[in-house]
């Protein structure tokens, strides 16, 4: 059970955080307790939604993002997030079990992808304390200087969502997946 109240419904939610969640609900077909959650801060949730929709539109595809997601959410330990990016990468990012299972490991089955899911683990897993070497290996594999920055990005914005449901204990509203349980 959350340690805080999730507002229930959107109309629950501050005023201020209403239109973004129904934006969320809107491309999502739902508003999931994340997104309900952080709208008890009407900065956070925007702060969230924005940053969402800027890594959106960089050059890493979707599946790559949720390999990330499903990476890092693992090495942080985090369920509702394994649960959500699992749900996410099955039904919109297509990714089969094998693929995020390997993704669970910090790794993927794409050879190109593989580089930016093992960067992307490792910088979780060092804090950012990674060597030339490990730079070196992306670049090798065909990603430029932005898409270093923008794994990077989508490294801290996971641990942000992996943080806030681990400390809160949001209530999972996916099919529940458990770290180490791939």
């Amino acid at each position: 059970m959350s340690r805080i109240p999730t507002p229930a419904t959107i109309d629950a939610a501050p005023a201020a955080s209403q239109p973004l969640l129904e934006a969320v609900k809107k491309q999502l077909g739902i508003a999931p307790n994340l997104f309900r959650l952080a709208s008890l801060s009407p900065a956070a949730l925007e702060g969230y939604v924005n940053l969402l929709g800027a890594l959106s539109k960089g050059s890493l595809p979707a599946p790559t993002r949720e390999r990330i997601a499903l990476a890092v959410a693992e090495v942080n330990g985090c369920s509702y997030c394994l649960s959500a990016h699992t749900y996410l990468g099955k039904h919109v990012a297509k990714l089969d079990d094998a693929e995020m299972t390997a993704n669970r490991r910090g790794a993927s089955n794409d050879p190109k992808a593989d580089a930016a899911v093992r960067f992307a683990a490792k910088v979780a897993r060092e804090r950012g304390r990674l060597d030339e070497g490990d730079i070196q290996a992306l670049k090798m594999a065909g990603y430029d200087d932005a898409q270093l920055i923008e794994i990077i990005l989508h490294v801290a914005l996971n641990t942000w969502t992996n943080y806030l449901n681990e400390v809160v204990q949001t209530d999972i509203d996916f099919p529940v997946v458990t770290p180490g349980k791939s």
